[in-house]
């Protein structure tokens, strides 16, 4: 039995390790750049007194993320990203389902339902943001105009002036705003299902709410594990919704991680805080990732 060397290849262009490098440099320089770079930034000034009148690094140990965890707005803060991203992402869930399901029938005018679900997630977050910040307007919300017209309520609701209204106001806005991308993730999922096994549900006489528990949900578990993952990292990860609308009011009750790194670090000069406070988003982030892909992995081999 003769074994063959694999012959050397004659030019760079051709050898398959040279090419994996220079196709995958991009993206390494992007990810050094633009993340690992910042984050290690962001480690150092975490251990440091740094600040904007003070940019010195003077290495003060544990001593700024002592500060930063006393702080009760901090805590606050972390208490309101774990809820805020709990209850948008089950409510993001619930919709993303049921859009998919509607998506994946044949009806008239399904591309014009289909661009409108997905309007929400291609339209610039700001841009939308301020539309919404205008829906819910003190004194000029047309939803409160609405309601008055039918009887409902007397005066406006001030949906950003309480705390509990902000509160539901942001996480409806962010559920709005990511829906889209879980329903076109799950919608992808469903279609992937074989025709084969519908035509065997539905000759079992199973009608479609048996068909959406029984069959799609429980094959889909691993796909809405990816959508529910996606969720939690925009939720915690991103300012901009509760920025624009509440600036993290009224008396920080929409306050969040990111926003209140963005404030203390940024708007109040404490570098050092700031670089602490978007610190303790990495090992949540991490814990909820490392969690969710165990549980669509077992989902999946089961």
């Amino acid at each position: 039995m003769t074994t063959q060397t694999a012959k050397k290849p004659r030019y760079l262009a051709d050898s398959p390790r040279f090419l994996a490098g220079l196709f995958m440099s991009p993206t390494i320089i992007y990810i050094v750049a633009l993340v690992g770079f910042p984050f290690a930034l962001a480690i150092i000034y975490a251990f440091t007194d740094i600040t904007t009148g003070d940019p010195s690094l003077e290495f003060v140990g544990l001593d700024t993320i002592k500060a930063v965890w006393n702080d009760t707005v901090f805590r606050r803060a972390l208490g309101n990203t774990f809820w805020f991203a709990v209850i948008s992402n089950l409510f993001v869930v619930i919709l993303a389902t049921g859009l998919a399901e509607l998506l994946t029938r044949d009806f008239k005018g399904k591309w014009f339902v289909r661009f409108l679900v997905l309007l929400p997630w291609v339209a610039p977050v700001s841009l939308a943001t301020l539309t919404w910040l205008w829906t819910l307007d003190s004194v000029f919300s047309p939803i409160d105009w609405l309601l008055r017209q039918v009887g409902l309520i007397d005066q406006n609701m001030y949906w950003l002036g309480r705390p509990s209204l902000a509160f539901i106001s942001v996480v409806a806005v962010q559920v709005w705003r990511i829906a889209p991308l879980a329903a076109v993730i799950v919608m992808a999922g469903m279609m992937a299902i074989p025709k084969d096994v519908h035509d065997a549900v539905e000759v079992d006489g199973a009608g479609p709410w048996r068909r959406l528990f029984e069959i799609n949900i429980p094959l889909l578990a691993p796909i809405i594990a990816v959508a529910v993952l996606f969720g939690v990292i925009l939720s915690m990860a991103d300012m901009s919704v509760i920025y624009v609308l509440t600036r993290g009011g009224p008396t920080h009750r929409t306050q969040v991680l990111s926003t209140w790194a963005y404030f203390k670090g940024i708007e109040g000069g404490a570098l050092g805080q700031g670089a602490a406070v978007a610190l303790f988003l990495f090992p949540v982030l991490v814990g909820l990732t490392a969690v969710i892909l165990r549980l669509a992995r077992r989902r999946e081999v089961l």
